[in-house]
């Protein structure tokens, strides 16, 4: 079954069950995925444009939680960190922090480079072999990190 039908059968049981936080949240995957099969490269979908999708949207849902909870708005937040649990039951499993921080120093040694000049060449073939597996921003913390040191 593809990502978009599973997104379809969820708003199925979410309506019979009357789950008003998970049709919330499923309306927006589908919204998002109606988006993607309207654009130019329509013809040509696949299921990790899909998944680059649904990583998009916990990404707002993950800076929107922020913000919210910086801002004492609890209410707010709760919407999103319930609509953020629901987006990532889609997503593949997420890698932890000591094998991305062994991937990316895995990577550097093989392109042995050294320094913080060389983040530039390290950090397209870093998100190219973790894509879906983790997040941008770790990613990028570890090659920051790895090359100062």
């Amino acid at each position: 079954m593809t990502l978009a039908e599973q997104i379809n059968e969820g708003i199925k049981e979410a309506m019979k069950a009357k789950d008003a936080d998970r049709l919330r949240a499923l309306r927006g995957i589908k919204s998002a995925f109606m988006l993607l099969q309207t654009s130019d490269k329509a013809s040509s979908l696949s299921e990790d444009d899909y998944i680059k999708s649904l990583q998009k949207l916990a990404k707002q849902r993950k800076d929107s939680l922020e913000v919210y909870e910086q801002q004492g708005r609890e209410d707010l937040a709760s919407v999103e960190r319930s609509e953020l649990q629901i987006i990532e039951t889609f997503l593949p499993a997420q890698m932890d922090a000591s094998e991305v921080k062994s991937v990316v120093a895995g990577i550097i040694s093989e392109m042995g480079v050294s320094g913080p000049a060389a983040m530039g060449k390290v950090m397209p073939a870093a998100m190219q072999a973790l894509s879906g597996k983790a997040d941008g921003k770790l990613i990028s913390q570890f090659v920051k990190e790895l090359l100062t040191a």
